[in-house]
């Protein structure tokens, strides 16, 4: 994967939800024009995937994504610890998919966006 766009309502609280809850980092953050500001981040251990924040220029009927999921080693204490941060869980506890292979669970993101944590 090269990289997912995100529309957001306010960049300055996106960027601080990606990366102080997420812990993604800042690789650019520019204006693309007079009304269209752009910042892509990336998790220091893949930076060759990168979410690339879009705010303002909303053209109708583009939607922000249907969901990102992001890797994770113990799911249980990730989703503590998103709770802990007053991140909205859309579910409390993970659930089991693929014959009990892999764990799931989605959560908020600031603009609304679906966001899923999976552990295998």
């Amino acid at each position: 994967m090269e990289h997912v766009g995100i529309m957001v309502n306010d960049m300055d609280e996106s960027l601080a939800f990606y990366q102080n809850i997420l812990g993604l980092e800042l690789r650019n953050r520019e204006w693309l024009n007079d009304t269209v500001e752009l910042a892509f981040l990336f998790f220091p251990e893949q930076k060759s995937v990168e979410i690339e924040l879009v705010y303002g220029g909303k053209v109708e009927n583009e939607g922000i994504v249907n969901h990102l999921a992001f890797t994770v080693e113990n799911i249980e204490a990730e989703l503590v610890r998103l709770k802990e941060a007053g991140v909205k869980l859309v579910d409390e506890e993970p659930r089991s998919i693929l014959n009990d292979t892999v764990k799931i669970a989605f959560f908020q993101g600031p603009n609304g966006e679906k966001l899923e944590l999976v552990e295998r």
